[in-house]
């Protein structure tokens, strides 16, 4: 994907952001104020009259509702939005049932580039325009992946899942071949346009020691890598990873033995902590994903935001699709709010909160210090949300007497369907899914030659232990 240099343009409107961090006392940012946007970068913020004195004869977009930034999305499966709603089973019974019978069809070049396009385009229909994002199982699945969310200009932070026990057959890898497969990604990918690549074990269960070196080695393999696992999202699952790491005193433990802990680490979940947990996580710098509609759906548990925060762990939002509900972080910001309703310790949040964690918490983690707020200096992702007129969210926002009160009503009311225009480093992405029907590979981006896969036995059933 090629990026042209674009004219000055202005953008001029209600603009909500929280480039500082609320937890720490910061508030929300609300103005009637003008962007101006060079080449994709805001440079200028301030009243419409001197935005238009600096950049004479730029175009002035007028913002329909309120302008807010790009969401971030710091946990969700590409392989998994054709099976949300999968109700009524906890976490590895889910994985059986639904999840990895799904994921196995990725081997299929054409499915997994069907499940791409929807992928993405939902993503940024959601008003999602930065996501750090578990792969296939199949590095040609993965490379299609890489490859639509640079046609679509999606910033994009992902990798190839890989396991080597515990799941079905078709599904395992080794450690030699996990190796190579991800440097010929991270060769094709790592760095180009707005990609990079995180190492991406499936689970420590799924996980043995030797790939966990194996990731180890690729995590350093290449400067700026990124690491992403989960952790802690489900009782079963902990007692499953403490039988196969009987030396590791917990779980996030096996990923510190294996040097896979730091400020370039993020791990999903994280409902069932110790304290020496948090205090390992906190020490190497490595953020945690909450992802509340997947913990609930799935009955994992409600997520210990205030020890978290106490702790010194950074924390962001993510949207677990498929276990997850869908792709808006509207919801899922909701969801969040709830989560904390529901403890008696639970921490009060505001809507500047819920902001600050759908955007800035997460660039932050995923270190795009130039992303999440729409302050001078940052990328221009942004999302227009304007709800139809007569819609229940329209009457809300023309009644809310203030700008607190009308990001409320957006998080407890909003849904993609409210977001009227995505701008990806300042340019206008198609308004819905399904615009760009081009096909990967092309002449431009020639997809790298993986070797066919072995097919390896399967192993245990991941329903032992779950109750």
């Amino acid at each position: 994907m090629t990026h042209d240099i674009h004219p000055p343009a202005i953008f001029h409107g209600l603009v909500l952001d929280t480039p500082e961090d609320p937890f720490t006392g910061a508030g929300l940012r609300a103005e009637d104020c003008a962007l101006a946007v060079n080449d994709g970068v805001i440079t200028f913020r301030g009243s419409l009259a001197d935005a238009q004195r600096l950049h004479p004869g730029a175009e002035v977009t007028a913002i329909d509702g309120v302008l807010l930034p790009g969401f971030v999305d710091t946990h969700v499966h590409y392989p998994q939005p054709r099976i949300i709603g999968g109700l009524g089973m906890p976490l590895l019974e889910w994985l059986d049932r639904c999840a990895l019978p799904e994921e196995a069809r990725m081997a299929d070049p054409g499915y997994a580039q069907e499940v791409a396009s929807e992928f993405v385009d939902s993503l940024i229909g959601a008003g999602t325009t930065t996501a750090l994002v578990f792969g296939a199982h199949f590095a040609t699945a993965t490379d299609a992946l890489f490859a639509t969310a640079h046609r679509k200009g999606l910033r994009m932070t992902a990798g190839l899942v890989v396991a080597d026990q515990e799941l079905r057959g078709d599904l395992l890898t080794t450690p030699e071949r996990a190796a190579n497969e991800a440097a010929a990604l991270i060769a094709a990918w790592h760095g180009k346009g707005k990609l990079r690549y995180a190492v991406t074990p499936r689970f420590a269960l799924s996980s043995s020691p030797a790939l966990l070196d194996s990731c180890r080695r690729t995590l350093e393999s290449a400067p700026d890598l990124f690491f992403t696992s989960h952790v802690n999202e489900n009782p079963a699952e902990i007692a499953v990873v403490a039988g196969l790491f009987p030396e590791a005193s917990d779980y996030s433990d096996v990923y510190d033995r294996h040097g896979l802990l730091g400020r370039r680490s993020l791990l999903a979940h994280n409902v069932h902590p110790t304290d020496a947990e948090l205090a390992r996580l906190a020490g190497s710098g490595t953020a945690v994903a909450h992802c509340p509609s997947s913990n609930s759906s799935l009955g994992s548990g409600l997520f210990p935001l205030r020890r978290h925060l106490d702790a010194g762990v950074r924390v962001s939002l993510g949207s677990d699709v498929g276990a997850g509900t869908g792709f808006s972080h509207f919801k899922e910001g909701l969801q969040a709010y709830f989560h904390q309703q529901l403890q008696p310790d639970g921490l009060e949040l505001g809507p500047e909160h819920l902001l600050y964690l759908a955007t800035r918490a997460g660039a932050l983690a995923l270190g795009h210090e130039d992303v999440g707020h729409l302050g001078v200096g940052a990328v221009f992702d942004a999302i227009e949300v304007a709800p139809a007129p007569g819609t229940t969210l329209q009457s809300i926002l023309r009644r809310a007497g203030s700008a607190d009160r009308a990001l409320a009503g957006i998080f407890a009311n909003g849904t993609s369907t409210d977001i009227n225009r995505v701008w990806m480093g300042g340019v206008a992405s198609p308004a819905r899914p399904g615009s760009d029907s081009s096909r990967y590979p092309t002449a431009e981006h020639p997809s790298p030659s993986f070797p066919p896969r072995e097919p390896r036995r399967r192993g245990p059933l991941l329903l032992k232990g779950e109750q």
